[in-house]
């Protein structure tokens, strides 16, 4: 399952103060668990069966057999929202389907030539993700590995080697019932960093060959966990929230995403996505971070520990090892000065690096941890869903539309000028 643990945090908030803010602002959770009309166009996701439902699981699972079928190689082409989810669970597990490429989130021309020089010797489908078909990087990307595509295969074996999934009456539709394309319609009403559990990130998931139904199970035991109680001091995903505005409130502007697995690595990207898109406006939000432990302990961590102290750290801890997580180390041939690790497993070493850096830096700013039982498809689908929920619930703390993205259009704005558009 999922805990909050805030041991670590009571000095600087402590129960009772945490206890009385989330009475006080219990009507925004009531507000958030049931949704908002004025944002209906953005909730979607609230409710996992709305686009995640027997029939959606079933006619993913249908068009992703008959994929795996062509390829080896599936090449995600979308950018941040678009991709971020589907990557941190691949990333993560290493699923046993076809292989994963990345691209529509690079303009450079070196990485773009390398992503091209990886699909050679391989047979591939694309997936073209974008919600309208107007931002730069998939748009340019699906050009060049369209034309790809055609020049290898032909132009009619590479249309059914091409997948979009777009908005309906978008002309990325138009285009795929122009050429015999598979169209894959996007979520109406949910946003890009909120699309984890549709079939924006639940297609390339069955492709790479993720559990997606235990996936949306663990999504849907959050949902109820963070909807299905009105008792604000046991729901962890409120009480989350809260913390972080109070913290906002005494002046911490930062937070860091803290693991010492380097699977959440791709994970913390999709949380750095989610936060900073959804708070960050208006002179408002808490700088999202990560902290990849122990790698950054002595670049990152020497800061939280030494630097300024405007900033907490969230940790998820991982309580149970799977397979493939224990590997003891032996004896040595040579007097290295370490054989107070010999018989000890790396299990029990990290977890005592990450003991005492938390405790260590819990002597100068608050510190959180999110326990997880085990790394799989149903954990990342709770925490796709525990995040979503609380980073609602925190941008309606702080007072700002935790769903809409203004400032990404200024430089898209200046960019589209200096292109010609």
């Amino acid at each position: 399952m999922l805990n909050l643990n805030t041991r670590f945090a009571e000095k600087y908030v402590s129960p009772d103060k945490l206890a009385a803010y989330a009475e006080s602002s219990a009507e925004v959770l009531a507000r958030c668990q049931a949704g908002e009309g004025r944002y209906a166009d953005s909730q979607g996701w609230l409710d996992v069966d709305e686009w995640a439902g027997p029939e959606v699981l079933a006619r993913t699972e249908q068009l992703a057999t008959h994929l795996r079928a062509l390829c080896d190689t599936f090449v995600i082409i979308g950018v941040g929202g678009s991709n971020n989810s589907a990557r941190a669970v691949v990333e993560a597990l290493h699923p046993h389907g076809a292989r994963i490429v990345y691209a529509g989130n690079t303009l450079s021309a070196h990485e773009l030539n390398r992503v091209i020089k990886d699909l050679e010797g391989h047979d591939v489908v694309i997936d073209c993700i974008a919600k309208n078909f107007e931002t730069l990087e998939p748009g340019s990307s699906f050009r060049l590995l369209r034309q790809y595509l055609v020049n290898r295969y032909g132009r009619e074996e590479a249309s059914r080697r091409i997948v979009c999934t777009g908005t309906m009456g978008s002309s990325l539709e138009r285009l795929c019932r122009a050429e015999g394309y598979t169209f894959v319609p996007f979520a109406t009403n949910v946003g890009g960093r909120y699309t984890a559990l549709t079939e924006v990130h639940l297609l390339p998931l069955a492709v790479a060959g993720a559990d997606i139904r235990a996936l949306v199970s663990g999504a849907r035991k959050m949902q109820e966990a963070c909807r299905g109680t009105s008792d604000v001091t046991t729901n962890s995903a409120w009480r989350y929230a809260c913390l972080r505005n109070m913290l906002w409130d005494r002046g911490y502007r930062t937070e860091l995403l803290g693991f010492f697995e380097p699977r959440f690595r791709w994970f913390s990207k999709w949380w750095e996505q989610l936060f900073a898109e959804s708070e960050g406006k208006d002179g408002k939000g808490i700088f999202p971070s990560s902290l990849e432990c122990s790698e950054e302990l002595h670049s990152l961590g020497q800061y939280a520990q030494d630097g300024t102290h405007q900033l907490f750290e969230t940790f998820i801890d991982l309580l149970t090892p799977g397979a493939g997580d224990s590997l003891v180390l032996g004896g040595t041939d040579v007097a290295d000065s370490f054989d107070y690790l010999s018989g000890k497993d790396f299990w029990d070493i990290n977890k005592a690096s990450f003991a005492a850096t938390r405790a260590a830096h819990a002597e100068v700013l608050p510190v959180l941890t999110l326990e997880l039982d085990r790394i799989d498809e149903e954990h990342f689908g709770m925490l796709f869903y525990w995040f979503a929920f609380s980073c609602y619930a925190s941008g309606s703390l702080l007072g700002v539309n935790p769903f809409d993205q203004p400032g990404v259009e200024a430089y898209k704005r200046l960019m589209f000028e200096a292109l010609g558009k």
